[in-house]
C-alpha cells in the first residue's frame, strides 16, 4: 500500500508535464520556467524512487526473516524465494526512473 500511495503525487506531476508538453505550452515558456519544470520533475522522481526503494528494502528484510523460519508454510517458502526478483525490481525502479527523467528533459527542452 505504501508504494502505491507514494506514487500518486509523482504520477500527477508527470501527467501535468505531459499535458503542458502536448499543448505546446512549454514550447513558448521561458528557459527558467522550463528548468523549473525539469527540477520539479527530478525532485519528485527522486523522492518517488527513494520511497519505492525503501519498500523494496523492507520486503527484502521480510524475505530474509521468512527464509530463517524452520518448518515454514508453503507461502512463506515461496515468498522467501523471491529475493532475486526484489533485486531486479530495485534495479528496474532506478533504471526506469532515469529513463523517464531523460524523456521529460528531452520533451521539455524539445
Amino acid at each position: 500500500m505504501q508504494i502505491i500511495t507514494a506514487q500518486i503525487a509523482p504520477a500527477f506531476v508527470l501527467i501535468a508535464i505531459f499535458v503542458l508538453v502536448a499543448q505546446g505550452t512549454l514550447a513558448e515558456a521561458s528557459d527558467p520556467a522550463k528548468y523549473l519544470v525539469i527540477a520539479v520533475a527530478g525532485v519528485t522522481g527522486f523522492l518517488a524512487i527513494v520511497s519505492q526503494y525503501a519498500a523494496i528494502r523492507e520486503a527484502q528484510a521480510l524475505v530474509v526473516d521468512l527464509a530463517a523460519i524452520k518448518d515454514s508454510s508453503r507461502l512463506a517458502r515461496q515468498v522467501s524465494a523471491s529475493s532475486s526478483f526484489l533485486q531486479l525490481t530495485a534495479v528496474a525502479v532506478v533504471g526506469l526512473g532515469l529513463v523517464i527523467f531523460a524523456l521529460v528533459t528531452w520533451s521539455v527542452l524539445g
